[in-house]
């Protein structure tokens, strides 16, 4: 296969780091000073290398990257240095990256006169291109790993990893917040309640993902087994009062009157997290209100319902959806929100109901559905 001339004169403009660091010219660099800039870096790198600031590697690699990151930025062609960055190499490229754009600063400053600010635009832009193709061509290597055979079970082993230290924060967050190991001044105490605030969101992000990978309509309990609806929303109340707490939101709790019940405890506790952690993050003032209420049917209908501001219309559509696709990006990004509320609905459903929602302006927004949760020893209604 006969290499492209934009590829052939990047594979031409590969001199050793000695040479660089000489006096040996940089094919098809024109800049003066893009090119001693150039040579400045190499001759850092070469140093830091022997006193181990930067990770030790194959010299020809990074006399072919400088070389390419050089043409890239005199001649504004950030494929330049990609076509030559081996996976390996790609912090090598972005650390030469930071390298360069010193360099260039420091030459440009001391200059007499100094570069005007329309002579380092085109420069700085590329360089920041270039650092964008390195990005990207590290995500295409990523998104290849992850679409092999093993992809999910690496994605689910990962995202596994996670739980364990994001449990410990909000619980250490949550012990040093109640002062048990000893007093916490006011602004402490409000460092804390972020810290909390911060390591939910981070955990219910983990815990929808392993639920989305799984399938999402699976019910850890899947035998109907009995517990407290009081002891459930208590529960749920000590998780979420941090974040209550921090924006200054009134939690609100209405329980029926026969507490013990028969049902999917685990499905049903996840299920109103995820909903009153939506609702405190999206209300900036008023309350949230979870209510449990035995209807005439002896079925309960539970309820979240907040103050804020009310669903925007525009996006009523793709609420549920657990990637969206973000405004003015092709590609989709990972919305915890949507997330939560695809595994929420679908574990509602797994549960024989359905997640409805009400919401307008002023009024704020409410998520309500209904449970067949027999009073535990009343005997179980036929599904039939």
């Amino acid at each position: 296969m006969t290499a492209s001339p934009e590829r052939a004169s990047v594979l031409a403009a590969r001199p050793s780091l000695t040479p660089l660091v000489l006096d040996a010219p940089l094919a098809g660099v024109s800049s003066s000073i893009i090119t001693a800039a150039t040579r400045r870096v190499a001759r850092r790198w070469r140093d830091e290398a022997a006193a181990g600031v930067v990770p030790a590697a194959d010299e020809e690699v990074v006399a072919g990257l400088l070389a390419a990151l050089a043409l890239a930025v005199d001649q504004e062609r950030p494929g330049y240095v990609t076509e030559l960055l081996p996976r390996p190499a790609a912090g090598i490229g972005n650390r030469l990256v930071d390298m360069l754009r010193e360099e260039l600063l420091r030459a440009w400053s001391a200059g007499a006169p100094p570069a005007s600010p329309a002579a380092m635009l085109g420069p700085l832009n590329a360089l920041e291109q270039v650092r964008q193709a390195i990005d990207r061509h590290e995500m295409r290597q990523l998104e290849s790993h992850l679409n092999g055979v093993q992809g999910l079970d690496l994605l689910v082993e990962v995202i596994h990893d996670l739980r364990s230290p994001l449990t410990s924060i909000l619980f250490l967050a949550e012990t040093l917040q109640r002062g048990q190991s000893g007093e916490v001044n006011p602004v402490q105490n409000r460092q804390l309640g972020l810290i909390y605030s911060a390591a939910l969101g981070l955990s219910s992000i983990v815990s929808d993902t392993i639920e989305l990978a799984r399938g999402g309509d699976e019910l850890a309990d899947r035998e109907l087994t009995p517990f407290s609806v009081t002891e459930l929303c208590e529960s749920i109340r000590s998780i979420v009062r941090p974040l209550a707490e921090e924006k200054g939101l009134s939690l609100r709790f209405g329980l029926p009157a026969s507490d013990r019940r028969l049902g999917h405890p685990v499905a049903l506790s996840r299920v109103l997290l995820n909903l009153t952690s939506n609702a405190i993050k999206f209300t900036e003032q008023g309350f949230v209100e979870i209510t449990c209420e035995e209807r005439p049917d002896g079925r309960v209908r539970f309820s979240v319902h907040d103050s804020g501001p009310g669903v925007n219309p525009d996006a009523l559509a793709t609420l549920f959806q657990p990637f969206r696709r973000a405004r003015g990006r092709e590609a989709y990004c990972f919305s915890g929100t949507g997330l939560g509320l695809a595994i929420t609905r679908k574990l509602v459903r797994a549960q024989g109901s359905t997640l409805e929602l009400e919401t307008r302006p002023g009024w704020g927004t409410r998520f309500f559905f209904e449970l067949d949760l027999p009073p535990h020893g009343a005997p179980l209604r036929s599904a039939w």
